[in-house]
């Protein structure tokens, strides 16, 4: 009984040590012993817990090396949504920013909170009596991942917290990698042979997202908390400067470059300071975060779209860096085009290792007069996509050499041929691409393929690109018709599929035979014609059969089509394979007809212009389409004078500010499925 009791303290003081280390290291930045020192702390703790089990609690500093594996991760609703911002790109959108303020809040003064907008993972981290409760991923803003037992590795997030905080309460934060910890994780992966990540944030969400703990706790995480969610049975600040200082007294880590600013002036002024040191930053961010500091006026402000109203994103530039450009090299596209692409001296952009980039095509290149052995700038488009912007002329050097798809691909014969298949590439009159005609290039097939077992195409869940080329090499599809006369003794008898996959692929095969004429004829792949373009013929031609017997006159009379998009109908259903296997897909498909469009008008959405932006939480983009023109409305990807309305969603971009701009009216999803099932003529209340 002595000696349990005698653990029993000293376990508690070595708790008690081994909580005040971290805080004073992972928070405060101000070690007082040596990583040995702790060390021993912590394997004389872990000894003891072993040798006494009836004395291991869960928020004991030995539960952060990581708990048995997860079985599957499990759902936590949140008690409070995790909004998504809007965003600004220039002052222009930010001062219209503080302008609706000032009309939502009029004759009331008003202060910021800025803080840097962190390249790393939102969490959601409740506490329940002073211990860690449950933890959280986004989500969906509503459900969230629940990722509790990887959160507790995170040596910065307390496991316990202060006496004097709330009784129940909720911190959110955001998980991110240290730069220099991203680094060293990546030469330990590359020591080892493993993949290295493509970048700090990408590191961090896979690692939160890890089944097993124990990785998760091998992977040197860091977290900030930038905002109380919601607190029970406590009396808390009016502000939410106040507040996050009050957290910061219950033990949690706050980013030590937020600023309370008294002005517009003050707030464009920390943006500027950070937009030129934020190379000097020690993690990734993409912008400031900019708050409404008092939180009366915050809750007045409300939200609109899944967006705080008193919040707002103000993104930085994309990342920028020169680099040699080597060469640039051609691809082939589903549709046949050929796309040229550079070839980089591999430079780092924005976290990441850039070693191609889009050049889009030749007419562009010669644009911007880009040469093969100049000095570029490239840029991370959205701090994404890797794009080539130009030269640098001043580094040019004697022998850059001017670049042309036809000498690039120049044969023997004197003739350009397409690099994979080796046929004759042509361009047509009026167009800036150059393309192969081959319906069965091997490149092509291969896209078009994947394209048509798309989520927007025929919707094959299952089947990606990896298997429509394994399908090709193998000799199982040489057209997309032949992925309906698959079997499963075909597909199991394959190396690595299994029966249950194979039985999985092909209820997803057939499932796919009543996709919506709309995505039947995108699937096909055919030039020009994307979704809107496959909903109009849909609606005008109700069949596959009847498209597919249309003659040019009739294709070019219907409003939207033209003349281009008429001409590439036509080539396409000439060319006797494609005709081949869309006469297959008319047998094997049971494709809903639908009731050719001979509105008159009379119906009120008949005409109406949507665009929508964002995620949208209870449909799918495509599903959203579906309703729109069955109501008899129309869509478009881009905001037009003619559009009507925007529908935002979670995570609106900057179509949401261009939408508000321009006058247009904008809808909450949940309006737009009100609108939808009950259709108006007069104007919606416009959202902020």
């Amino acid at each position: 009984m002595i000696q349990i009791l005698q653990a029993q303290e000293r376990v508690l003081e070595l708790r008690r040590l081994l909580n005040h280390h971290n805080y004073l290291y992972y928070v405060k930045d101000t070690p007082e012993i040596s990583d040995e020192s702790y060390d021993a702390l912590l394997r004389e703790l872990r000894q003891l817990e072993q040798e006494y089990p009836s004395l291991v609690i869960p928020d004991s500093p030995t539960m952060r090396v990581g708990a048995e594996p997860l079985k599957a991760f499990g759902v936590i609703t949140h008690r409070k949504p995790l909004l998504s911002l809007a965003n600004a790109f220039s002052k222009a959108e930010l001062q219209a920013w503080v302008k609706r303020i000032e009309k939502l809040l009029p004759g009331e003064e008003f202060t910021f909170v800025c803080e840097h907008k962190m390249d790393g993972l939102a969490v959601a981290v409740t506490y329940e009596d002073g211990q860690l409760s449950t933890g959280a991923t986004r989500g969906d803003g509503v459900e969230g991942e629940n990722i509790t037992a990887n959160l507790r590795t995170i040596r910065s997030l307390p496991l316990s917290v202060a006496n004097q905080s709330p009784e129940h309460f909720e911190v959110r934060g955001e998980v991110f990698l240290p730069k220099a910890n991203f680094e060293q994780l990546n030469l330990k992966r590359d020591k080892a042979g493993l993949p290295l990540f493509a970048n700090p944030r990408n590191a961090a969400a896979g690692s939160l997202r890890q089944l097993d703990p124990r990785v998760t706790a091998q992977r040197p995480l860091d977290i900030y908390v930038y905002a109380l969610g919601w607190a029970d049975g406590s009396q808390l600040p009016a502000s939410h400067w106040d507040t996050m200082e009050r957290i910061k007294s219950w033990g949690f880590k706050l980013n030590p470059y937020n600023r309370h600013c008294r002005s517009l002036q003050e707030v464009e002024q920390y943006y500027d300071e950070w937009l030129e040191k934020r190379h000097t930053l020690p993690y990734e961010a993409d912008g400031v975060v900019i708050k409404i500091n008092d939180l009366a006026q915050q809750e007045r402000l409300g939200s609109a779209a899944r967006e705080p109203r008193w919040a707002i994103a103000f993104k930085f530039p994309a990342h920028q860096a020169t680099t040699i450009l080597k060469d640039i090299g051609i691809s082939v596209g589903r549709t046949g085009t050929l796309n040229p692409y550079a070839i980089l001296e591999p430079v780092f952009v924005g976290g990441v290792i850039i070693r191609q980039a889009s050049l889009h095509n030749e007419e562009d290149i010669q644009r911007k007069d880009i040469r093969i052995g100049d000095t570029v700038v490239i840029q991370r488009a959205g701090d994404v996509i890797p794009q080539v912007v130009g030269p640098v002329l001043e580094k040019r050097p004697h022998n850059a050499s001017v670049f042309s798809i036809e000498t690039k691909l120049k044969g023997a014969d004197g003739l350009s041929h397409c690099p994979v298949c080796n046929s004759l590439i042509r361009k047509s009159p009026g167009e800036v691409m150059y393309y192969c005609p081959n319906a069965t290039c091997p490149a092509q097939l291969a896209e078009k393929l994947e394209h048509f077992v798309s989520k927007s195409g025929m919707d094959i869940k299952g089947m990606g690109e990896q298997l429509a080329v394994a399908f090709l090499a193998e000799g199982l599809v040489k057209n997309v018709a032949d992925i309906y006369s698959l079997e499963v003794s075909q597909l199991a008898a394959r190396d690595r599929m299994k029966n249950k996959s194979a039985v999985n692929l092909i209820d997803a095969i057939n499932k796919s035979r009543k996709r919506p004429l709309t995505n039947v004829i995108f699937a096909l792949g055919i030039r020009h014609v994307g979704l809107e373009s496959a909903t109009v013929l849909a609606q005008n031609f109700g069949t596959l059969k009847a498209l597919f017997e249309a003659d040019q006159a009739q294709l070019k009379i219907i409003p939207g089509i033209g003349d281009k998009i008429a001409e590439s109908i036509i080539t396409y259903f000439t060319e006797p394979q494609n005709r081949e296997t869309v006469n297959r897909l008319i047998q094997v498909l049971e494709t809903p007809p639908v009731t050719p469009d001979n509105s008159t008008g009379t119906d009120p959405l008949a005409g109406t212009e949507f665009v929508i932006t964002g995620t949208l939480a209870g449909m799918t983009r495509q599903q959203a389409w579906d309703r729109i023109t069955a109501a008899g409305g129309t869509y478009k990807t881009d905001l037009t004078k003619k559009t009507r309305f925007l529908v935002a969603g979670q995570e609106a971009g900057s179509k949401l500010t261009k939408a508000r701009e321009m006058g247009i009216e904008i809808l909450t999803e949940d309006q737009f499925i009100i609108l939808i099932e009950k259709p108006v003529t007069e104007p919606q209340p416009r959202l902020f």
